[in-house]
């Protein structure tokens, strides 16, 4: 008898662990959502690729934030034979599996044209779309191809609880954000980086922190006005993501646009992972 007891706790302890290396983690499965709508986008064409993967509420820049749904419906494909292609090479993702990130590259026509960023959220059917898809101008090739694995940001090492507490702590984090922006962006952004942020268009997959960030400081103005105006948490309450708008003067004249950032929990408080800054089109003469 304890033979067979021993046998069938082993049996037991082997099942569980073979089921557990068959669930995709949060950041594979959101890997997997970012590679089928790239699959599509080369089997369908972009247009309709973006209308199946994004979300009833989704949003994206043309230029300026609006419904995706609402926006693509207004696009016919022109029959163009080249191909818009992407892949993942930075994804991040909630603990409770029901929010994550992608950023990575992308080419036209095999010629390189941006490195994008995209939030997804898993839906009531289980299904992922994507909430925000945004990039920014690539001119050069991408550090790491389509083939290359990427890299995963670190699970939350806290979470508030719950998507309500979560996102009143992360309001109060853009508050003081944007408080201190007002005085001195780089400053205000080195207090409130993450260990282990990353950048879109970085030029090496090792760069992370503070000090990846430094380059693009210091090509944003030396003070900016922002103002949320959405986002959301996961149920963990260890990962959210908002937007707003941003106004600052370049130049010596006044620019606005929107931000897009990704927040996640941390023992020393909520923290920027991701964080973009998309200028609207200069005012016409």
């Amino acid at each position: 008898m304890p033979f067979r007891l021993d046998l069938a706790i082993l049996i037991a302890a082997s099942l569980a662990a073979a089921s557990a290396q068959a669930t995709p983690s949060p950041n594979e499965q959101v890997t997997a959502a970012e590679r089928a709508f790239a699959a599509d986008g080369k089997a369908m064409g972009w247009v309709d690729a973006f209308k199946k993967h994004a979300a009833p509420d989704g949003l994206q820049l043309a230029p300026g934030l609006v419904n995706a749904q609402q926006s693509l419906a207004r696009i016919k494909p022109d029959g163009d034979k080249a191909v818009l292609f992407w892949w993942p090479l930075w994804v991040g993702a909630a603990r409770s599996g029901d929010l994550g990130f992608t950023t990575g590259a992308a080419t036209y026509d095999g010629k390189p044209l941006t490195h994008y960023f995209t939030v997804w959220k898993k839906q009531a059917d289980g299904s992922w779309k994507w909430e925000f898809d945004g990039g920014k101008r690539a001119p050069d090739p991408s550090p790491a191809g389509p083939d290359a694995q990427p890299i995963f940001l670190p699970p939350a090492a806290a979470a508030a609880g719950s998507p309500d507490k979560a996102m009143a702590e992360v309001k109060a984090a853009e508050t003081v954000l944007a408080a201190g922006a007002k005085a001195d962006l780089a400053s205000a952004y080195r207090d409130a980086l993450s260990p282990h942020a990353r950048t879109i268009g970085w030029t090496s997959l090792s760069g992370e922190g503070p000090g990846a960030y430094a380059e693009t400081l210091a090509g944003r103005a030396r003070t900016v006005d922002f103002t949320p105006r959405g986002g959301e948490a996961s149920k963990a309450g260890d990962l959210a993501w908002t937007y707003g708008d941003a106004a600052w003067t370049a130049d010596g004249k006044p620019r606005t646009g929107h931000y897009v950032r990704i927040w996640q929990d941390s023992p020393a408080g909520w923290r920027l992972v991701f964080d973009q800054l998309y200028p609207l089109p200069e005012p016409k003469a």
